[in-house]
């Protein structure tokens, strides 16, 4: 599950990292992206994809898919997130997973813990402090009135061992050595890509616990992401075996999006 993510570097920074081109003329509020400490669904979020040139280039779509074929975009479920081991059959996803696969950067992200009543806010981004870029899809829905909307889903996979504390799922967060497969659509269809969307490796990220603040998208602002207390974090098993989650867990809720 992912329903609230991180981006704190700037698209202009982030250039060297993921090579993308900025058009000559683009939408200013690209180079805003950064410095955003709770997206959520329905705002605009940045994605990376590769044009039929061959170069990366980066937009803004919105985050929360709609299927070319909805008819009404105002009564289409929110889908903003797309489980990896269906997506390529689903009729929602299907063409996107074919033909519009794209990176999207991301600081980290957050997974809330149910504590008794309370939902305890947890901030997971990767150990070294590096961005990540998690798996993608984007569609354009055409409305019958000639609007355009640009839309934007995260892939999801199981949980590994640290996210298993917290959700039985998790984004796929793609090694930067892969990212060319995952966005070569011309070549690559989606079976040849389905050995990406795996669980991160155990040790790769670490769960902060954070301010409840967090539970509220009204809140944006880098005391959101400031530990409350030492992070959650495992250590690799060459198995990469899960944990088994204890008996009497409940299992964890997704904090409010309002």
């Amino acid at each position: 599950m992912c329903g609230r993510f991180v981006l704190i570097e700037s698209l202009r920074m982030m250039q060297n990292l993921f090579g993308y081109r900025l058009p000559e003329e683009y939408d200013k509020r690209i180079l805003d992206m950064g410095n955003r400490y709770n997206i959520a669904p329905t705002q605009p979020i940045a994605v990376i994809d590769a044009g039929l040139d061959g170069v990366r280039h980066v937009r803004l779509v919105r985050w929360g898919l709609i299927p070319a074929w909805t008819k009404d975009a105002k009564t289409q479920s929110l889908l903003f997130n797309a489980r990896s081991e269906t997506a390529a059959d689903k009729p929602s996803f299907r063409t996107a997973m074919r033909h519009r696969r794209c990176l999207i950067p991301a600081s980290g992200f957050y997974e809330w813990r149910r504590m008794g009543t309370a939902k305890m806010p947890y901030y997971i981004r990767p150990r070294d402090g590096s961005t990540m870029a998690f798996a993608g899809l984007t569609e354009t829905w055409l409305g019958s009135d000639g609007s355009e909307i640009d839309t934007g889903a995260i892939l999801t996979t199981g949980a590994n061992r640290l996210m298993a504390m917290l959700h039985d799922r998790m984004p796929v967060v793609l090694d930067p050595k892969d990212w060319d497969e995952w966005l070569d659509c011309g070549n690559r269809r989606p079976r040849d890509v389905a050995h990406l969307l795996k669980s991160a490796a155990d040790d790769l990220l670490e769960a902060i616990p954070v301010s409840e603040r967090a539970n509220s998208v009204g809140n944006d602002d880098e005391a959101l992401i400031a530990p409350l207390a030492e992070p959650l974090t495992v250590d690799r098993e060459p198995s990469r075996k899960k944990a088994d989650p204890a008996p009497d867990d409940e299992p964890p809720a997704q904090g409010s999006l309002f």
